[in-house]
């Protein structure tokens, strides 16, 4: 036994004195705890100083606004109505966020800063496990200089969200397939990939687990690797997935008739392949988007093509992943015809990869190609936060000082009523408790032909009936409506005195560039005559 002990003691490593930390785990808790904060620190510097951006940011913040005062944690409502365009998650975070922090910027771009972390560090840990340290930091500088990415990381929208879930899965995915070729352990890394599909779903639809399944299928076949992709096929991970994505679309099904038809058949495969929709742009728009905001890094990209890139035994399977991630993405959101810029954010992990690779890839560089990488860095980011200082120093649609005279002066059982515009962020800067009217010609042909705010509270009038009846109001209601009330308050833009010229008569309360926020007295004569209310000489 003694001489058993002595073996013992010859192979096992001594504890660390008592009270110290081995050098290289203090790295790894450093890793764990400080580069997460670091880069939500990074992402989030700046994510207070601008009012909510309309039209997105407003709507999405306003549904989870709706979400948490309603406390219907399942349905998403846009002023008091089913919302079914986009799944929860981005409303669950930051109906989460608004309660926890309260109702200001910062709380409400909670999602976006969770995605941006979540795909930077997964990118961190992946091509630190796969390539190397230094690669892995450089990678990650690349990525956290972006443009886009800093101003995606604090935009409340669901893309950097469904970004960050696919950016995820696809490198678990890819961390499970290199595993399985190299016969180690994969299990885990694939059921996190399933998972991280399932929450992509809940962002922002198929695309959440259409995109990573297609980048994986291509990077396998074009390295023959048909075992691997039948490894990836996993019954444990579907049953995974199915448990996570699939009960919240059951139960809007069971709610309201027609939910499925409305969101895939409508809102996925309408969407993508028609063109009936906003922001129609070429099928070029995303490669020049992308080279005009990582132009100063373009030094570097050419590297990427030297002879033996992607034959390198080490290197070469990794940057033939990205190089597929990248046209995957590009080439999926250049088909249809209408574009916004956030749908291309799942690109730019690859590409920051292929950037920092492109400059590593230099043998030794000089002081010079060192001063040019760092300046490249600044000058990315600088025009990151630039684009957000702009932004904060001109929001002309935002109507939050509306917000802060009618919270101010308004009682709570006054109504409030729109007018030829629905005005997404006015009810969380206002912190309304219930939907307003909003007056429009809504019988007409041309709300079903349109895309934007008309038809989404059109369609959502369609899951809830009775509701609408009372919160999409025609300018024949409007009148007889304000007739009635006590006190009203309308939101309206300068357009609206045309054909509501009773509007001379009342109190202009606030004035913005966009809107005018009025006070409507029926019990002033004037108002009351104008209205034609009944006992007025104009009236019934």
């Amino acid at each position: 036994m003694k001489g058993q002990d002595r073996r013992h003691a010859r192979h096992e490593p001594a504890g660390p004195p008592q009270g110290r930390i081995p050098a290289c785990e203090a790295r790894r808790y450093a890793d764990r705890y400080a580069v997460p904060v670091l880069i939500m620190m990074w992402l989030a510097a700046t994510a207070w100083v601008r009012p909510l951006m309309l039209p997105d940011e407003g709507r999405y913040v306003g549904v989870a606004w709706e979400m948490l005062r309603a406390g219907d944690w399942l349905t998403p409502t846009l002023n008091g109505l089913p919302y079914f365009h986009k799944p929860p998650l981005f409303y669950w975070i930051t109906a989460a966020s608004l309660g926890m922090f309260g109702l200001n910027e910062s709380a409400a771009r909670l999602a976006p800063l969770l995605g941006a972390t979540a795909g930077a560090l997964a990118l961190l840990a992946f091509t630190q496990r796969w390539v190397g340290r230094r690669v892995a930091t450089v990678t990650l500088l690349v990525l956290l200089a972006q443009p886009l990415w800093i101003i995606g990381g604090q935009f409340a929208n669901l893309d950097m969200l469904v970004a960050g879930c696919i950016s995820a899965t696809t490198l678990l995915l890819a961390h499970a397939a290199l595993c399985f070729e190299r016969g180690l352990p994969y299990r885990r890394a694939l059921a996190g990939a399933y998972a991280a599909a399932a929450l992509g779903v809940l962002a922002k639809g198929l695309i959440g687990a259409v995109l990573p399944a297609l980048v994986l299928l291509a990077w396998l076949a074009m390295r023959r690797r048909w075992s691997t992709l039948f490894a990836l096929v996993s019954a444990p991970g579907m049953l995974l997935f199915l448990l996570i994505a699939t009960p919240w679309f059951a139960a809007m099904q069971w709610r309201f008739s027609g939910f499925l038809d409305y969101f895939f058949v409508t809102q996925h495969f309408r969407r993508f392949t028609g063109s009936g929709f906003n922001n129609l742009q070429p099928f070029w728009f995303y490669p020049a988007v992308l080279s005009l905001f990582t132009l100063p890094w373009w030094p570097w990209v050419h590297r990427q093509w030297r002879r033996g890139a992607l034959s390198d035994p080490q290197h070469g399977p990794i940057r033939l992943l990205m190089w597929l991630w990248l046209l995957v993405v590009v080439v999926f959101f250049s088909l249809p015809r209408s574009k916004l810029l956030g749908y291309v954010l799942p690109a730019l992990p690859p590409l920051a990869y292929l950037l920092a690779d492109g400059f590593l890839s230099l043998t030794q560089p000089s002081a010079r190609h060192r001063r040019l990488w760092w300046g490249s860095a600044a000058l990315a980011a600088l025009l990151a936060f630039g684009a957000v200082i702009t932004f904060a120093a001109h929001a002309p649609k935002s109507t939050r000082l509306l917000a802060a005279a009618l919270s101010a002066q308004r009682a709570s059982h006054e109504p409030i009523f729109m007018l030829g515009q629905y005005f997404f962020d006015l009810p969380f800067y206002a912190r309304l408790r219930g939907p307003v009217a909003v007056v429009d010609d809504w019988a007409s042909p041309r709300i079903s032909q349109s895309d934007n705010w008309l038809k989404e509270l059109a369609d959502a009038g369609h899951f809830a009936k009775a509701e609408a009846s009372r919160v999409l109001l025609t300018p024949e209601a409007f009148a007889s409506a304000l007739c009635v009330a006590p006190k009203a308050w309308v939101v309206a833009p300068a357009s609206a005195l045309g054909p509501y010229a009773f509007l001379l008569q009342a109190r202009a309360v606030a004035n913005t560039p966009r809107a005018t926020l009025w006070l409507i007295d029926p019990a002033d004569p004037r108002t009351a005559s104008a209205l034609g209310c009944a006992g007025t000489p104009n009236g019934d």
